[in-house]
């Protein structure tokens, strides 16, 4: 018997997905199946009742489903039962300029001849122990944005009663504290607005500090763990920034070159060009903005000359004399890259965002160095 190839569109939902079924060489719509519950019981079901099916009694089933807040539970159930399952990139889907009618059945089936035509693009899925450290990453995230809200909002209730802290000297430090606890409102109101907001600050804080420990705790347990290590004696990353890039970049393979990497981090030029013309535009700001946001913060560290700083020692000391050698020729690279853009009078946000670029491709380098031992 001859074995066909059919395509199951899946639209996932909280509490239920809805099923489109299409086979290799028809044409035109994928047909309903149904609803089913977003259940390991009900996916088992149904591949049960699509395996028993006449028709498809010797197909090839391929599911495809969009990645969204579900997470990859229903790619992880089809897989455990033999199934190909693709997890598709939402950003990446072809979509009719036209389309005004949008509802579970359409985009399903949508899925399913898309699929079939190949022009879906697959995200990479990460194991559990990986998708664990993400959500602790994520978590961490979420207490800085957290503690930066707190001390925004302590901030403009104090400028909004003409309390400004003298601008010629750094907040958030020991004397900034005392000159918090030395305000004081003649308003109770005014008074418990200002010892709560104090209160935000101090237990949000804490809170990110506590997750900074936990985080610290799991790396060496990670199977990253070696690439992590290897990140560190780059210039401007920390062990909480290189965990967070390496949970960006997973697999390293799944990148082939330098210039994939930077452009799923969003650092490549965005680009209008038609005919002869071409225009270039800001960056494309896709893919992990997280990543992106570690590797802008790191390029202002290589402002300064080339050195291995005394709090950078024992990073460096504890990675192979390969990647050492990396670390120390992006150093040098980016540092003079720096001043000459400087010299050129490039706008600094430009500057950096160029050094965040080609610093991408070293970590990239690394990634790759580490993966091959």
């Amino acid at each position: 018997m001859q074995q066909t190839t059919r395509f199951i569109g899946l639209d996932v939902h909280k509490e239920s997905i809805v099923v489109a079924i299409t086979a290799a060489g028809e044409t035109g719509k994928a047909t309903g199946y149904g609803t089913i519950a977003n259940t390991g019981a009900a996916l088992q079901t149904l591949v049960k009742r699509l395996r028993q099916a006449g028709a498809a009694s010797s197909a090839t089933l391929r599911f495809c489903y969009e990645a969204g807040p579900c997470g990859y539970g229903v790619h992880r159930t089809l897989t455990a039962l033999g199934e190909h399952c693709m997890v598709v990139a939402p950003s990446l889907i072809p979509r009719k300029s036209g389309e005004r009618h949008k509802t579970d059945k359409r985009d399903a089936a949508a899925l399913a001849v898309l699929h079939r035509g190949g022009l879906l693009t697959a995200v990479w899925v990460p194991d559990a122990a990986h998708e664990a450290m993400r959500d602790l990453i994520r978590a961490r995230l979420a207490a800085v944005r957290a503690v930066r809200t707190a001390r925004q909002q302590l901030s403009a209730f104090l400028l909004r009663h003409e309390r400004v802290y003298p601008t010629d000297q750094t907040t958030w430090t020991k004397a900034h504290r005392r000159w918090l606890a030395d305000q004081s409102f003649t308003e109770p109101a005014q008074q418990i607005v200002l010892e709560e907001s104090i209160e935000a600050v101090r237990l949000g804080a804490l809170r990110r500090d506590r997750i900074d420990g936990h985080l610290r705790a799991q790396i060496p347990t990670w199977s990253l763990s070696p690439l992590v290590r290897n990140l560190c004696a780059l210039r401007g990353l920390d062990t909480i920034a290189s965990a967070g890039l390496a949970a960006a970049i997973g697999d390293p393979s799944r990148f082939a070159s330098a210039p994939d990497f930077m452009a799923y981090l969003g650092l490549v030029p965005s680009e209008s060009s038609s005919g002869p013309r071409r225009r270039t535009g800001a960056i494309s700001k896709t893919g992990d903005r997280h990543a992106r946001t570690l590797l802008i913060e790191a390029a202002h560290s290589y402002r300064l000359p080339a050195r291995i700083a005394r709090n950078k020692l024992a990073a460096v000391d504890a990675v192979p004399e390969a990647v050492r050698a990396v670390a120390w020729k992006a150093q040098t690279r980016l540092c003079r890259r720096y001043r000459q853009m400087i010299a050129r009078g490039k706008p600094k946000p430009v500057i950096v965002t160029a050094i965040a670029r080609e610093l991408a491709g070293f970590v990239w380098h690394i990634a790759r160095l580490t993966a091959s031992d």
